[in-house]
């Protein structure tokens, strides 16, 4: 502890210190006041019963104004004057500032100045700047850290914790960034502006923000000529990494690609602290019409406005923001009707709204093609089907419709024949036909026997008498493969061969045999002869 004493002999700490490096080097000059309000804001609420206003800011602000003393005695700090109302300003030396960057995560050669001598006029504005930062900011008090404090202390941190969120932290925002219009980052050029406050809090919806603070000293044309060089800067490109062109404010800051037709220039956002001799009230509608070129937008069918390579521009009041902070109603975007949220005014509500509407109406006008689709195939495969229906075999013994599995089996195979023995029945009339034929024992048509190459159609007629074959002869008869029926006469029944091969025995020729020999005679005629040779002969 001796040590500590040693090196630190205010007795600071390193969260405090630490609080001083991220708030100066942030905003390069400020009070113990404002950096107490912005690093550790529940000491607001630990020391609001003291008997004044002044012993309660000695009181919450004892803390920082240690550290701050530890760091001047280590050559981080130093005094840089007062401000009007007497209050002492600090700000880092260079040594602070590299400390500083540490804290903030950026590059030294983006800390900026030291700040020397802003205190020598009051830095009125330098001030007004950083209530702008608490007023966006709105810091919440870590309740864990007032725990053993008084009910009514703790439910007056509960009730800032309860209201509105801020935006960003004090290492989202920047002070005093150059914008050159001509030169480098480092060495701007002539004709460019310089912006009093720069945030960037894509976390919070807010990916970049320009912001300008103005104490009404000056009028709307020297307003209006600064935004001009907004303009400026915001159309400059410069070759990029990669070789490509690009908006040179994009080399530096993220921002997401605007959508197509609507690619916006960075918003700008003017606080008016009404110190000076202007009324805001006169001021900005004079502005509007002097930079209406820079921010009005393209009405489109919709209602909403598209507004390509335009500067949208938003006015407010500091008093105001400091009651209602970003995520009240009290912006005012130029060319707008009424005030909006910051996160509305910066934006485009209504192109969002019609953008979701289109794709609302394109979800529905899909989903409606696809229940067209759907219901045309059903009409489809209803109509097909109903066509199958029609063409569904109808059983000849039964008048009962096939199954799928029955239709499917009497279809014609290979070469266009059914190879189903009983094509025209359904499965029920087919096994009674069957069973009928084995009773009779009768061979079914397409079903022969091992012995059978081709089954005969239907059973054999005798051609003497017509008489139908028996069982027997008709056993007798059939041709076996492909030699010839072994009996002599296969065409006649029993009793006609019979009777045919007694004539045979008596006469030696049968009285059919003659016949059709007699027959055959008259059917070949008389070959005749002609020339010499046949005159001869006779």
């Amino acid at each position: 502890m001796a040590g500590k004493r040693k090196n630190n002999p205010a007795g600071s700490t390193n969260n405090y210190r630490g609080d001083v490096l991220r708030v100066l080097g942030a905003l390069k000059v400020a009070t113990a006041d404002q950096i107490q309000r912005i690093g550790a804001p529940h000491l607001t609420f630990r020391h609001a019963d003291k008997e004044t206003p002044s012993k309660q800011k000695q009181a919450r602000t004892a803390s920082h104004t240690a550290a701050l003393s530890d760091m001047r005695k280590h050559g981080l700090s130093e005094n840089g004057g007062s401000t009007g109302t007497g209050d002492a300003l600090r700000n880092l030396t260079p040594k602070g500032l590299e400390a500083a960057s540490y804290e903030l995560r950026r590059p030294v050669t983006e800390m900026g100045s030291t700040a020397r001598g802003a205190g020598s006029s009051g830095a009125s504005h330098p001030m007004a700047v950083n209530e702008t930062v608490i007023a966006m900011l709105r810091p919440k008090p870590n309740l864990a850290r007032l725990t053993v404090d008084p009910a009514h202390v703790q439910a007056a941190a509960q009730a800032a914790v309860d209201g509105p969120d801020g935006i960003g932290t004090i290492a989202s925002y920047w002070t005093e960034v150059p914008l050159p219009a001509t030169g480098t980052w480092n060495a701007p050029g002539k004709g460019g502006a310089q912006a009093d406050l720069v945030l960037t809090a894509p976390q919070d919806g807010v990916p970049l923000l320009f912001i300008e603070v103005d104490n009404c000293h000056e009028t709307a044309e020297e307003l209006a000529d600064k935004l001009e060089k907004y303009a400026r800067f915001f159309k400059r490109k410069v070759k990029d990494t990669d070789g490509k062109e690009r908006p040179m404010w994009r080399t530096r800051w993220t921002v997401p690609e605007g959508r197509y037709g609507d690619a916006p220039h960075p918003p700008v956002l003017l606080v008016f602290n009404r110190i000076g001799e202007r009324n805001p009230n006169l001021t900005v509608p004079r502005l509007q019409e002097l930079t209406r070129h820079l921010w009005q937008g393209e009405r489109q069918r919709g209602g909403h406005h598209l507004y390509d390579r335009k500067i949208p521009i938003i006015a407010v009041g500091l008093n105001q923001l400091r009651q209602h902070g970003p995520a009240g109603p009290v912006f005012a975007r130029f060319g707008r009707s009424g005030p909006q949220t910051l996160l509305e005014a910066i934006g485009n509500p209504r192109f969002e709204a019609a953008q979701a509407r289109e794709e609302e109406e394109a979800k529905t006008r899909a989903a409606e093609y696809q229940a067209q689709v759907r219901r045309a195939a059903q009409e489809h495969d209803a109509k097909k089907a109903a066509e199958r229906e029609a063409r569904r075999p109808v059983c000849t013994g039964c008048g009962a419709k096939f199954t799928d599995t029955r239709w499917q089996a009497v279809e014609p195979k290979d070469w266009g024949a059914t190879k189903d023995s009983h094509p025209h029945l359904c499965d029920t009339c087919k096994r009674a036909a069957v069973a009928a034929a084995q009773e009779r024992q009768e061979p079914v048509r397409g079903e022969a026997g091992s012995d059978d190459f081709w089954p005969a159609p239907e059973r054999p007629v005798c051609t003497e008498c017509g008489a139908a074959f028996t069982d027997e002869r008709w056993k007798a008869t059939k041709r076996v493969g492909w030699t010839a029926s072994p009996a002599k006469h296969p065409s006649l029944c029993g009793d006609c061969d019979q009777r045919f091969e007694d004539l045979d025995r008596a006469w030696g020729v049968s009285p059919r045999q003659e016949e059709r020999d007699q027959e055959q005679d008259q059917a070949v005629p008389e070959q005749k002869t002609t020339g010499w040779l046949s005159r001869l002969r006779r």
